[in-house]
């Protein structure tokens, strides 16, 4: 077979970046690039950051905001394509990383473990029961996987259409958001009977949902630029939206505060329960 040869042609880096991502990356140096997930420590104060872009993953305290874990930029290395995080209740961090097909454990001094010997598709989004199982949402393998603790093979729970974000309420039941034509925003019990909240196609680009203490659920939406809030009837409707948010994906609560990740935005904001948001101020050492 013949092959035909092109010039190699010489573009410059920050217009691949655009052509790529739609935006050029802030470097580094200057805080957040492009982050996807925000978890909470069990102190009320102290977050961590998954950064896609850094690659790896922050580590905030007050204003201070320092790198946690630097992941290489070679693919297939951990954290390289990192996902998804969640506190594991006892002051560890859960990571869920693509490009290795796994989860990690970190301790709080940053020494990480991993999981499932590679055995996740593309991790979504991490949850962690009262018990202290693992829960861990899988877009590739159509699945939401249960891991020990203390690390194992994945067992299947259940079979659930582009899961991403999820989270547990107060009465143990799962809640998960889905990519899917139908059944955008789920509940599953212990059991692992679903039950559809949202039964008909309302969102845009779901990314994660939160519940709060009242079982009112927020999902954000990336392409819609909003905040959903999800009464408990199901009635869903706009409660932030617009700019400064431009695509808000991973939430977290920080005592009745809701932390919002906007990627694009390269920024973390703070909504009160009156729907006010405001940007959380981060400054890189």
């Amino acid at each position: 077979m013949n092959r035909v040869t092109c010039p190699v042609l010489s573009v410059p880096a920050t217009l691949v970046a655009l052509l790529f991502f739609g935006h050029v990356p802030a470097s580094s140096a200057q805080g957040l690039v492009y982050p996807l997930d925000v978890a909470v420590a069990p102190d009320g104060k102290t977050l961590f950051l998954a950064d896609r872009k850094l690659p790896g993953l922050w580590k905030a305290s007050g204003s201070s905001l320092e790198v946690f874990f630097p992941a290489k930029k070679k693919f297939r290395t951990p954290l390289n394509a990192v996902r998804c995080i969640a506190s594991d209740g006892k002051g560890g961090l859960l990571a869920g990383d693509s490009g290795t097909r796994e989860v990690y454990h970190f301790t709080a001094d940053g020494k990480s473990t991993a999981l499932t010997k590679g055995g996740i598709g593309i991790a979504m989004g991490i949850a962690v029961n009262a018990k202290g199982t693992i829960f861990v949402s899988d877009l590739e393998l159509q699945r939401i996987w249960t891991v020990p603790a203390a690390g194992g093979d994945p067992k299947e729970f259940a079979v659930l259409p582009a899961p991403r974000g999820m989270t547990f309420d107060k009465t143990g039941q799962l809640w998960v958001v889905s990519g899917g034509s139908r059944n955008q925003l789920v509940r599953i019990g212990p059991d692992a009977k679903i039950t559809p909240v949202i039964k008909k196609r309302t969102f845009i680009y779901p990314h994660d949902v939160a519940v709060a203490a009242d079982g009112t659920a927020y999902v954000s939406d990336g392409y819609a630029d909003c905040i959903w809030k999800i009464t408990s009837d199901g009635k869903a409707s706009k409660w932030v939206s617009g700019k400064p948010l431009d695509n808000p994906v991973g939430l977290d609560w920080q005592g009745t505060t809701l932390l919002v990740v906007d990627s694009r935005a390269r920024q973390v904001f703070a909504i009160t329960p009156d729907g006010k948001l405001s940007p959380v101020k981060l400054v890189k050492k």
